[in-house]
C-alpha cells in the first residue's frame, strides 16, 4: 500500500464552497429513534447546530460545509436549542452535534454551558460530540450541571489502521483515543465511536475487515455504541483520490457485511449510518428493502435474514 499523505492546506484548497448557514438558527434538526442504552427504543431529538468550523482539518470530513469561519462572530448556540426545541416533538433523549467539537470553547464557550444544561436538563441522556484530545474537565463540568441527565460523548475514532489513521489527517492517534476513553469511563461519562467503513486506501474487502477491527478496539475500550459510517466524496479532495484511484466509496453488500459481523459480537450496540444510503446500492428493485432491512437491525440490533432479488442475484 502507498499512501501519499495529504496537508491540511490541499484539503482545504480542494474543498467547494460552503453553504449558506445562519448563526440564529440550527442548520437542521428533526426526532429519530434509536435503541439506548437499557436496551429500549427511543426518541432521540437531534440539533445539527450552527457553529464555528472545526480546528481539525481531516480528510475524508464534509460538516465544515454547514459551519462559520472561525473568525465569524459567535454564534448563539442556546438561542438554538431553545428555537429547535420550541418546533420538535417530545423526545427522551437528546444530541447536540455541532459539526466539530462540544468542547472547543471557540465553538461553545464554557460560559454558555449552564444556559445549555437549562434546556436540556430534561432529556435523559446528552449526547455530544467531541475530539479525543479534548477531552478534559470541561466535560466533567457539563457533566455535573446536567445531572441527573447523563452524558454521552461521541468521539472519531474511525480507523484502527496503523498506516491509514496518521493519513486522514485527524491529529489524533490510538493512544489519544485510549487516553480519551479512559478519562471518560472514570468520570462515569458514557462513549460512542465513529468508525469508517472503506476509509481511503483500502480495498472493498479490507475496508471491511479494518472496520470490524476498528469496531473490536472501540468495544475494548469501553465504548457503548460504535457508529459505522460508510465513507463518502463530497468535500474535495475525497473526489480527487477516487481520481487517482485511491478511494472508492464501500457497496450496500459491505454495509450489510459489516452489520451482520458487528452484531454477532453482541458486545454493544452497533449501527450502520443510513443518510443517502440508497446511493450505495445498485440494485433498483431491492435498495429499499435493503435499507429498511438495516433500519430495523440498527433498532432491533438483531440480524435478520438476506434480502432475495432475481434482478441482481442475491
Amino acid at each position: 500500500m502507498q499512501i501519499i499523505s495529504r496537508t491540511t492546506r490541499q484539503i482545504r484548497a480542494a474543498r467547494p464552497a460552503r453553504n449558506t448557514v445562519s448563526l440564529e438558527r440550527a442548520y437542521a434538526f428533526f426526532v429519530e429513534k434509536e435503541r439506548n442504552a437499557s436496551g429500549t427504543i427511543v426518541d432521540v431529538a437531534t440539533l445539527l447546530l450552527t457553529n464555528a468550523e472545526c480546528p481539525f482539518t481531516c480528510l475524508m470530513c464534509d460538516l465544515w460545509k454547514n459551519t462559520l469561519p472561525r473568525s465569524a462572530p459567535e454564534a448563539s448556540i442556546v438561542g438554538q436549542i431553545r428555537s429547535a426545541l420550541s418546533e420538535l416533538p417530545p423526545a427522551r433523549e437528546i444530541k447536540l452535534y455541532n459539526s466539530g467539537n462540544f468542547f472547543d470553547p471557540k465553538a461553545i464557550p464554557r460560559y454558555q454551558y449552564g444556559e445549555i444544561a437549562d434546556l436540556v436538563r430534561g432529556f435523559e441522556t446528552v449526547i455530544v460530540e467531541n475530539h479525543p484530545k479534548l477531552c478534559g474537565d470541561a466535560c466533567t463540568e457539563f457533566r455535573d450541571l446536567i445531572a441527573p441527565s447523563k452524558l454521552e460523548i461521541a468521539l472519531g475514532l474511525e480507523t484502527c489502521h496503523p498506516q491509514v489513521l496518521p493519513a486522514l489527517n485527524k491529529d489524533m492517534t490510538l493512544a489519544d483515543f485510549e487516553r480519551a476513553t479512559d478519562f471518560l469511563n472514570q468520570s462515569q461519562i458514557r462513549t460512542r465511536a465513529f468508525v469508517l467503513l472503506r476509509p481511503p486506501y483500502l480495498s472493498e474487502g479490507e475496508g471491511i475487515e479494518w472496520a470490524e477491527r476498528t469496531v473490536t478496539f472501540a468495544f475494548d475500550r469501553g465504548v457503548s455504541l460504535c457508529a459505522v459510517i460508510p465513507t463518502r466524496a463530497g468535500n474535495g479532495i475525497m473526489e480527487q483520490l477516487q481520481l487517482e484511484g485511491d478511494f472508492s466509496p464501500p457497496t450496500g453488500t459491505s454495509m450489510e457485511e459489516i452489520l451482520n459481523r458487528c452484531l454477532e459480537m453482541k458486545r454493544g450496540r452497533v449501527t450502520i449510518d443510513l443518510w443517502d444510503a440508497e446511493r450505495f446500492f445498485s440494485c433498483e428493485s431491492c435498495r429499499e428493502q435493503r435499507v429498511q432491512r438495516l433500519q430495523r437491525m440498527n433498532l432491533e440490533q438483531t440480524i435478520e435474514p438476506s434480502i432475495e432479488c432475481a434482478e441482481c442475484r442475491s
